[in-house]
């Protein structure tokens, strides 16, 4: 009698646990077929740049390709340098040019600007290969630090588009990388783990990121000296250079005065250099419904990408 009780017992909990293993099981493959999770883009910590891409990467999330080449772009294999006929825009930037994971690779801002660059291509031209060099959080001594290890891999024009906090961004650090949860330098053991590590877990604190986020001294005048950098490489490899500030969603109603300084000390920047200089805030405050540009407080949505690729290759029209 006893030992019946005790088989039975033990029945329940093998079904148990295999009911639970199976659930654990289905649960693993919706989150990593369906969501992308367990297999999220990588980083590698860099001495210069403080952190790109991990090179040679193919994942999905939430349905969205992501495709990073071996320069760590978010872009297709390129050569290094283009072939006879084809226009080479160079997209250099951070989030809102990379579009992280919510944006497909067919729909990042390098691959609509080169939709709309194509219809205005002059006859020296016949197709536009479009290259992007980015990464979250990236600022102008990022950007720099970039073309200053790979170049412009002769593009015909390098187009740098920053958002009105890159003129406060601080100095390249890699502290971050494998240790904040948005810069993973590995896949995690599951998919499970990753959702829970994501979602569920209390970010931990990274010693020695706060002070390099209060750096003092004008960081303003340090970016200015970065993107005078990165024009200096466009322009010793004679191609075209175009600026382009996109503003926080909060700015819509007008910047704030600290951010108006930064401003104009970027227009008097491009003024002295007479570079192309697209500050988009104007035009966005002209529309009705520029709210709908954003997907949140500073990145753009899809109709934002549109609308600021179609500006770009306008401007970028080989004459």
């Amino acid at each position: 009698m006893g030992m019946d009780i005790g088989m039975r017992v033990l029945m329940w909990v093998g079904a148990l646990a295999a009911g639970g293993l199976a659930i654990a099981l289905l649960a693993e493959g919706i989150l990593r077929i369906a969501f992308g999770f367990g297999h999220p883009p990588l980083y590698v910590a860099d001495e210069d740049m403080g952190y790109r891409l991990a090179p040679n990467q193919r994942v999905r999330r939430f349905g969205n390709r992501i495709e990073i080449n071996a320069y760590s772009m978010r872009a297709r294999s390129i050569a290094e340098k283009p072939d006879a006929g084809v226009f080479r825009v160079f997209l250099l930037g951070d989030s809102l040019a990379n579009g992280n994971w919510w944006t497909d690779q067919a729909d990042i801002l390098s691959a609509r600007i080169a939709h709309y660059l194509k219809p205005l291509l002059s006859a020296d031209y016949q197709t536009v290969e479009a290259l992007n060099a980015s990464a979250n959080s990236w600022g102008p001594r990022n950007q720099l630090a970039y073309l200053e290890r790979y170049g412009t891999f002769e593009a015909t024009a390098l187009v740098l588009l920053l958002n009105t906090d890159d003129l406060f961004g601080t100095q390249p650090t890699s502290l971050q990388v494998g240790r904040d949860r948005s810069y993973p330098d590995r896949n995690p053991s599951c998919a499970i783990a990753e959702v829970f590590n994501r979602f569920f877990q209390k970010a931990p604190t990274i010693p020695g990121l706060a002070d390099i986020q209060s750096e003092g001294g004008d960081r303003v005048g340090k970016n200015l000296t970065a993107i005078n950098g990165i024009y200096q490489h466009a322009s010793q490899a004679d191609g075209q250079f175009i600026l382009i500030l996109s503003p926080l969603k909060r700015e819509l109603p007008g910047p704030r005065d600290y951010e108006l300084v930064a401003r104009q000390r970027l227009q008097d920047w491009a003024n002295a250099n007479q570079v192309t200089y697209l500050d988009l805030l104007p035009t966005f405050q002209k529309l009705p419904d520029a709210e709908k540009l954003y997907r949140d407080h500073i990145h753009l949505s899809k109709a934002g990408n549109e609308q600021v690729a179609e500006i770009i290759a306008t401007a970028l029209q080989p004459r």
